[in-house]
């Protein structure tokens, strides 16, 4: 009686020149054949990720892969670069598809096809086409490149002459030396070989430049030996950003003195504030209108504030519930709100709401409210207070202080 078929399916598996492996559907290696653990190395044993060698641009690409063949279970063909055992990468082709019992990934790798010398000469020529068109139509577009010690490679832009400068005017140059030579300069130019892409923002010539730089690579994965500059003139737009934000500020000021013009408080006797209100109420100038009239009445000593809604024709539920708070904290100051002018609706508003009205003193109009302020004043003083009108005489619109 011979091996049993599992131990024979193992040594063909282990002794095969072929790239095959098994893994996981989380992209475990689970099993290699002899030929992929010859070429990735031993390093991989112990269900290591395939995604642990692949390429840093790969990888993402790769778990794509497997998730679009786990979910349809459909064969899946791509390349993946993956590091071999000396630390280079290589370029495959992997042919892909899922266990029947869905519970592992079989997959064999092959020599992607090579490219030739005329196609990467084809691709050069492409990229060099549309740097070219970037840099002659792209107006506010300036690109550069240093090598590895801060020398211009490269300097082209069709703004350049906006400036004062001419294409490839910086080439052969050391960015130092056109810039600064100073430690702390020097200090940042170091940072931008550190293989981090970085934007920012930044003064030179007399403009305002956003900025990316971008680490070069010789080789991919390889230390970065250059770094590629992308600079665009922004100061039209940051000129519009700024007359902008001025227009906006004196915007809001113009809100601001129409609010204040809108809701003045007037001292309309000694100890007697009132608040003509005209127009939309809405909460946010309630808001505004309870603070501005309870810091008056502190500031003033005032023993009533009028509120004179003679104005407004229409407060909705909300409102009505913020001016009744404002009644209440004006008497938690000691001073008595007298609402004056209401108007039906604005009435027929405030009883739906329910709230307790019986505390609340309304007048017909401003003129009655001020009488019904001076009086009761009067009364308090035990005499008529100098200058207020008799009994049942007219209040006057703005009376001397005693």
């Amino acid at each position: 009686m011979g091996p049993a078929p599992d131990v024979l399916l193992g040594e063909l598996f282990a002794g095969c020149p072929d790239l095959l492996f098994i893994a996981s559907p989380e992209g475990a290696l689970l099993h290699r054949s002899g030929g992929l653990r010859e070429v990735l190395g031993p390093g991989l044993d112990g269900g290591a990720l395939l995604a642990d060698v692949a390429h840093p641009d790969d990888r993402a690409a790769l778990s794509a892969a497997f998730s679009a063949l786990l979910e349809t279970g459909e064969p899946a063909s791509f390349d993946v670069r993956l590091r071999d055992g000396g630390g280079s990468y290589r370029r495959l082709s992997c042919s892909a598809r899922r266990s029947s019992d869905r519970n592992a990934v079989l997959g064999s790798l092959r020599p992607a096809p090579e490219v030739t010398e005329e196609e990467e000469l084809k691709t050069l020529r492409l990229k060099a086409r549309i740097l070219d068109g970037l840099v002659e139509h792209v107006e506010p577009l300036v690109v550069w490149a240093l090598d590895g010690d801060g020398g211009y490679l490269y300097h082209e832009g069709r703004s350049l002459s906006k400036f004062g400068m001419k294409p490839g005017e910086h080439v052969g140059r050391n960015v130092t030396d056109v810039y600064g030579t100073g430690p702390e300069f020097a200090a940042q130019v170091r940072q931008w070989y550190d293989g981090q892409v970085r934007r920012g923002h930044g003064e030179a010539h007399g403009a305002d430049w956003d900025n990316w730089l971008i680490p070069l690579r010789s080789e991919p994965g390889g230390r970065v030996d250059g770094v590629l500059g992308v600079a665009l003139d922004v100061s039209e737009s940051r000129v519009v950003e700024k007359e902008l934000r001025v227009q906006l500020d004196q915007i809001a000021a113009q809100q601001k003195v129409i609010r204040d013009l809108s809701t003045p408080i007037i001292e309309v006797w000694d100890g007697v504030l009132t608040l003509p209100m005209v127009g939309t109420v809405d909460s946010v100038r309630t808001a505004e209108v309870m603070d501005s009239l309870l810091t008056k009445i502190v500031e003033k000593q005032a023993r009533y504030a009028i509120l004179d809604l003679t104005g407004v024709e229409v407060v909705d539920t909300k409102v009505a519930s913020h001016l009744i708070e404002l009644l209440t904290a004006i008497r938690l100051l000691g001073a008595d709100g007298i609402v004056a002018g209401i108007k039906p609706t604005v009435a027929q508003t405030m009883v739906a709401l329910g709230l307790d009205l019986s505390q609340l003193n309304t007048q017909r109009n401003l003129r009655a409210a001020l009488n019904h302020a001076i009086r009761a004043m009067a009364r308090e003083q035990g005499a008529s207070a100098p200058g207020a009108p008799p009994a049942g005489g007219p209040a006057p619109a703005r009376a001397p202080r005693p």
